[in-house]
C-alpha cells in the first residue's frame, strides 16, 4: 500500500560499509520504501557477488563503486573514505540527474556522508535523514582502546551529522539516548527502528546432520570476523572443551569472514582444534539458514567494550529468528534483545564463555524452551513487520514539517 506522505516521492540510501542487497537492514528498508510508493536508489559499494557497478533490482536503482582493500591504519581509512566519499558525491550527482531525489538516506559508519549530503541540501533543498547504525566514536575507542586526536573528530563528525539531519533512525534505545544526549535531537526527531530479520525469509528449517560430521552437537557462529568482534573468544573457548575437557563431541561452525577470517584458521591450527572447527566463509542465505538450524546452541561472542554494549546484534535476532537457544556475553543491548532466550557468561571470561556454552549443551528441555522463547520474542515484537510502521512514520514526519 502507497504511503500518503510517498505521493511518487523519490530518495536516495548512501551506506558505505556493505554492498546492497547483502546488507540485510539496508535492504529491507530500502524494499519496505519502494512497496510504500518511493522511487528508491541506493549506493554502496562493490562486494563479493555484487561486482555490477549499475543494475535495477525488484525496481530499485543500485549504484556500486569500487573500494581500495581494507588496511587498519591511519593511512588505509584515509584512502578508504577518501575514495568512498568522491564515488558516493559522484554517483549522487549521477543519481540526481537521473531521480530528482528529495531526500537522502544515510547509514553509517562512517559519519562523513554528511558531507554529501550537505551539497545537496544547501543546493538543491534535499532532506537529510540519518540511519544511525553504529557509534563511530565508541567504534574507534573500541578498535584502538585509546581515544586522542582521531577519536576527537569521530566526535565532530557525528555532532555535524546530527546537526544537519532533519531526522534520525535509531536501531535501538541506547542509540537514540545518544542522539538526544550526545547529539542534542529532539527526543521527537528521533524514531527507533530496530534491525529484525522478516520472518517470511528467515524461518528454521529440518535438522542436516551432515554438518555434525559425526559429533554428537553443532555450536554456531555467523557474523563478521573483525579485529574486535569477539570470534577469537570462541575458538579459544572451543580449545577449552576441546583440548581441556575432552569434549570430543562438539563441532563448531563459523559462518562468515572479514579481516581476520585467515587469522582465526590460523589460530584454530594453533590451538589444536581445526579439525573441529568448520570456516565457511560467506554462503547463500539459503545454505547459512539450514547450517544455524540445525546448531544445537548460537553463541554471540562479541566482547564487553564502549561500542558492543550498546549495539543490538543482529546475529542474535536471527538466531531467534530461527528458534535457536544462545549463549553470549552479557552486555546491555543484548540482553534486551533475547531476554530469556539466552544464557549469559560473564563478560570477556572465555572459560565462562565454554562453561555456558557446556551447561547448555547439557540441557537438551532448556533449549528447547530458550528456542521457543526466542522464537515467539520476534514474532510479537522484533521481526521487520514491527518496524516498518516506524520507518514509514520517521518518513512521514519529515514531509509533514
Amino acid at each position: 500500500m502507497e504511503s500518503p506522505g510517498s505521493m511518487g516521492r523519490s530518495i536516495l540510501i548512501i551506506v558505505e560499509n556493505l554492498p546492497v542487497p547483502f546488507d540485510r537492514r539496508v535492504w529491507m528498508e530500502a524494499t519496505t520504501l519502494k512497496r510504500a510508493g518511493y522511487d528508491v536508489s541506493v549506493i554502496s559499494p562493490t562486494g563479493k557477488g555484487y561486482e555490477e557497478v549499475r543494475e535495477d533490482i525488484d525496481g530499485i536503482h543500485v549504484y556500486r563503486h569500487h573500494l581500495p582493500p581494507e588496511h587498519s591504519s591511519a593511512l588505509g581509512y584515509l584512502r578508504e573514505y577518501s575514495s568512498a566519499l568522491w564515488n558516493e558525491w559522484r554517483l549522487a550527482r549521477k543519481a540526481y540527474r537521473e531521480h530528482r531525489f528529495e531526500l537522502i538516506h544515510a547509514c553509517n559508519p562512517p559519519d562523513l556522508i554528511f558531507l554529501v549530503a550537505m551539497w545537496f541540501k544547501f543546493l538543491h533543498g534535499v532532506k537529510f535523514l540519518f540511519d544511525h547504525h553504529d557509534l563511530s566514536p565508541e567504534l574507534y575507542e573500541s578498535k584502538f582502546n585509546k581515544r586522542g586526536i582521531f577519536h576527537r573528530l569521530t566526535l565532530w563528525a557525528e555532532r555535524a551529522t546530527f546537526r544537519l539531519a532533519d531526522k534520525v533512525i535509531s536501531t535501538n534505545q541506547s542509540y537514540k539516548d545518544v542522539a538526544v544526549s550526545r547529539g542534542k535531537k529532539q527526543p521527537e526527531d528521533v524514531h527507533v527502528v530496530r534491525s529484525g530479520p522478516d520472518l517470511d525469509k528467515f524461518q528454521p528449517v529440518p535438522v542436516n546432520g551432515a554438518y555434525k560430521r559425526g559429533r554428537e552437537y553443532l555450536v554456531g557462529y555467523m557474523g563478521v570476523m573483525g579485529e574486535f568482534d569477539g570470534v577469537d573468544h570462541l575458538v579459544r573457548a572451543a580449545a577449552e572443551l576441546i583440548v581441556k575437557r575432552g569434549r570430543k563431541d562438539i563441532q563448531f561452525c563459523f559462518i562468515g569472514s572479514g579481516p581476520c577470517f585467515e587469522k582465526l584458521q590460523s589460530l584454530s591450527r594453533e590451538l589444536g582444534v581445526a579439525d573441529f572447527a568448520e570456516f565457511t566463509g560467506r554462503i547463500p542465505d539459503a545454505d547459512m539458514i539450514e547450517r544455524l538450524s540445525s546448531c544445537d546452541v548460537c553463541v554471540d561472542c562479541d566482547p564487553l567494550n564502549p561500542l558492543n554494549d550498546k549495539c543490538t546484534m543482529n546475529k542474535i535476532l536471527e538466531y531467534m529468528a530461527l528458534g535457536r537457544p544462545i549463549v553470549q556475553y552479557d552486555l546491555l543491548e543484548g540482553r534486551r534483545s533475547a531476554e530469556d532466550a539466552s544464557l549469559y557468561a560473564e563478560p570477556n571470561n572465555i572459560k565462562d564463555l565454554a562453561d555456558k556454552i557446556e551447561e547448555l549443551l547439557g540441557n537438551p528441555s532448556g533449549r528447547e524452551r530458550m528456542g521457543q522463547i526466542g522464537r515467539e520474542r520476534m514474532i510479537r515484537k522484533l521481526e521487520w513487520k514491527h518496524q516498518i510502521p516506524k520507518l514509514l512514520a520517521a518518513y512521514e514526519s519529515l514531509w509533514s514539517r
